[in-house]
């Protein structure tokens, strides 16, 4: 019987990102589109023979308690489960922190997919993605991947047709972005600009990459861009070097670019890295759903 199990847990970007309302409880109501990409954090779930929950990072200024939300989900299925032991969680991150990727999320929902397999506890995928949920918004869809349409707080999700093959360059600039600020300065706008989520949504059943990317929007670039400039800067760049178009993912500060030629990402990676604007910059591709493969 295995003790161990390795994971991938797969970073996100917003292809289209609106905020149609708020619920009382203060939540914000969204019509996002949804996209795993093939960069990620390794995370390993193991038995132990020791007490209690462990949890180690290769970042020192991550938490190793409770309050990590990889060590919450744990301790968020044990309340259900008594049979699960002790357990050891390692977690490489290569996401980068606080960037508008769910790289917290995503290594939650590595945890409870890999407790799931682990203790064989046969919670099926609905159920799982509704412990993400008390989580966070975010971990139902790490939960899920590949391409959807979502809805509500984050939770409501519908499987889209794949997006198309291309590169993704992405780059973090070395800013911190306050989620709860943003949203705030959001709500204070009367007409902020909503993007064409409908048409995109065309544009994936058509499997059309440039209108796709074309008619990509995020309306919380209108606040931290100003905040930001940074954002700006990288994402006029991006274009310059030959992006279709480029976009800040979630609330930022990292921005992302699509590329139909692997050379021209590569060249504006280098552009990207030797300007200063970013510290962290990777080319990658689309990780679109596949059954048998996780």
């Amino acid at each position: 019987m295995a003790n161990v199990i390795h994971l991938k847990a797969l970073a996100k970007i917003n292809l289209g990102l609106d905020v149609i309302g708020t619920r009382e409880d203060g939540y914000h109501l969204v019509r996002m589109i949804m996209q795993t990409i093939d960069l990620y954090d390794w995370v390993t779930v193991r038995k132990s023979d020791s007490a209690g929950i462990s949890l180690e990072t290769n970042l020192n200024f991550l938490p190793t308690d409770e309050h990590n939300i990889a060590y919450q989900a744990v301790e968020l299925l044990k309340q259900d489960f008594p049979q699960i032991g002790a357990v050891d969680l390692r977690i490489h991150k290569c996401i980068p922190v606080a960037a508008g990727m769910a790289g917290g999320s995503t290594d939650a929902a590595a945890v409870l997919y890999g407790m799931n397999k682990l203790y064989h506890l046969g919670i099926p995928m609905n159920r799982l993605m509704e412990y993400g949920l008390k989580l966070g918004a975010d971990v139902p869809y790490c939960l899920l991947r590949g391409t959807a349409l979502a809805e509500g707080i984050g939770e409501k999700l519908t499987r889209l047709a794949p997006m198309p093959d291309c590169f993704i360059l992405i780059a973090k600039p070395p800013v911190s972005v306050s989620t709860k600020l943003v949203y705030q300065s959001l709500d204070a706008l009367k007409e902020p600009p909503h993007p064409p989520i409908d048409a995109q949504l065309h544009d994936l059943e058509a499997q059309d990459l440039t209108s796709l990317a074309m008619h990509m929007g995020n309306v919380l670039e209108c606040v931290t861009v100003p905040m930001h400039p940074q954002i700006a800067q990288i994402k006029e760049l991006m274009e310059a070097q030959g992006a279709i178009a480029a976009m800040m993912s979630g609330s930022g500060p990292t921005v992302f670019g699509i590329f139909s030629e692997e050379a021209k990402a590569y060249e504006a990676k280098a552009q990207i890295r030797n300007s200063g604007l970013a510290r962290q910059v990777y080319v990658t591709k689309p990780y679109n759903y596949k059954e048998t493969n996780r």
